[in-house]
Order: C-alpha cells, then sequence, then structure tokens
C-alpha cells in the first residue's frame, strides 16, 4: 500500500518575521563548562583560588531569521565555550599578573566585578545580546555553581 506524503501548510516567508519565538538551549541538558575563579575580597573559603563545573542554560526571544530558527546553538554555545576551562577573575586581581608571568594569561577571563554566578550570569547575556543577530530581543542566562546555587534572571 503506498503511502501518502501528508502536505502541512506553510506561513508566508513573511510571517517569519512577524512573530517572536522563543528558543531554549540547555534546559534538560545544560551546557557544561568547567571554570576556575576566587572572590577576591570574600571573608571566607570562596577567596581561595577554585573551580565549578557550571551547568548554563540559556533562553533567547526573538524573530525567526531566514533559516526558521531564533538563533543558530552553535552561535550560543561558541559564546559560552569561550570560559571553558579559562580562570574568571576580577579586575586588580593580583592573580591576573601571576597568570601573566606564568606565560598563561590567555587562560584567564578577567572581569570587572567579582566572578559569581550573579555576575556571570550577567556578563554571559551581555556578551550573547552582542554577539547574536539584531533579530534577537532578550537573552537571559542561569548559572548553576552548585546543586546548591543558581543564578541569572528570570527563566
Amino acid at each position: 500500500m503506498a503511502q501518502r506524503a501528508l502536505k502541512e501548510h506553510s506561513l508566508p516567508s513573511q510571517d517569519l518575521t512577524e512573530d517572536e519565538r522563543t528558543l531554549h538551549v540547555g534546559q534538560n541538558r545544560p551546557i557544561r563548562i568547567s571554570t576556575g575563579h576566587r572572590i577576591l575580597h570574600h571573608d571566607g573559603k570562596c577567596s581561595r583560588p577554585h573551580g565549578h563545573n557550571y551547568a548554563v542554560t540559556v533562553v533567547v526571544t526573538g524573530t525567526l531569521t531566514e533559516d526558521g530558527w531564533v538563533v543558530d546553538k552553535g552561535d550560543i554555545t561558541d559564546i559560552i565555550a569561550d570560559w571553558d576551562h579559562r580562570f574568571l577573575l576580577e579586575q586588580g586581581d593580583p592573580l591576573i599578573e601571576a597568570f601573566d608571568t606564568s606565560g598563561d594569561s590567555d587562560a584567564v577571563v578577567v572581569l570587572d566585578q567579582p566572578p559569581t554566578a550573579e555576575v556571570m550570569s550577567l556578563v554571559l547575556e551581555q556578551r550573547l545580546r552582542q554577539g547574536l543577530p539584531d533579530t534577537v530581543s532578550d537573552v537571559t542566562v542561569k548559572v548553576q555553581e552548585t546543586g546548591e546555587l543558581a543564578a541569572g534572571g528570570p527563566q
């Protein structure tokens, strides 16, 4: 018995730019990065250099491109991967000079604020907004540092 192909209704191409869609990246399987940091002026163990296996999720809203998506997932993961196996430090941290002296300056990401999960989520949102197409209207990033601690905008 021959099968018939089902014909789906297609939207005219101009309709792709009228309605916003939301793309969830990492919702059920977060993007994983291993990153070191320290909170320089913290009065506790977080002032020591240490690292985490972060779980990052991203929500992007925008109109569809000609390719039929809000953004290419690879563009999102490429921006986040820039921090994988790097050390995040606050501007003015003496460890920045130590990394430079050791020849590992490319292993450091220098932030204007302490590299907390809250700051990381905000900076990643800003980096994604700058690196994604103009068709994107909103980006929200959640950075989970441990099973007990996660930060980000509303998702």
